[in-house]
C-alpha cells in the first residue's frame, strides 16, 4: 500500500497511480482535463465547519488533526473507497492549498498509513 500527497497544481506523473482529489471544493484555475483525476472524493474532506474553523492556521494544527481523524473514523464508506484503490496500487491524494505540511491530505495520508 502506497499513499502519497501532491498539490493538484503540480503536473500529473506516471508515479501518481490512482489520482484522488480529497478537497470538498474544486480548486481555482484547474480544468477537469488538466487535473487528470480518477476520482473526486468530496465526502472524505473535512466537514465545512472544521475546515472553516481551521482556516489553515498552523497554530490550530494539532487540534485540527485530532478533530479530522475523529471525522475520518466516523466516515467508513469514504474510507472504504480509498482502501479499495490502495489495495490495487499507489494512490495520490490531491489537494489545493499552498501549505504542503498543514493540510487535510497530509492527515488523511498519515491516517491511512497508520490505520489502513
Amino acid at each position: 500500500m502506497k499513499v502519497q500527497t501532491k498539490r493538484i497544481y503540480e503536473e500529473p506523473g506516471e508515479a501518481d497511480g490512482f489520482r484522488v482529489l480529497v478537497d470538498r471544493l474544486w480548486p481555482r484555475g484547474v480544468s477537469k482535463e488538466k487535473a487528470r483525476l480518477d476520482l473526486w472524493l468530496k465526502d472524505i474532506a473535512p466537514s465545512p465547519e472544521l475546515r472553516q474553523w481551521f482556516a489553515h492556521d498552523p497554530a490550530k494544527w494539532d487540534e485540527f488533526r485530532s478533530r479530522y481523524e475523529a471525522e475520518l473514523r466516523a466516515n467508513e464508506p469514504a474510507l472504504a473507497v480509498l482502501r479499495e484503490h490502495l489495495a490495487q496500487g499507489t494512490v495520490t491524494l490531491l489537494y489545493a492549498t499552498s501549505d504542503t505540511v498543514h493540510n487535510s491530505a497530509a492527515v488523511l495520508r498519515d491516517f491511512l498509513t497508520r490505520e489502513g
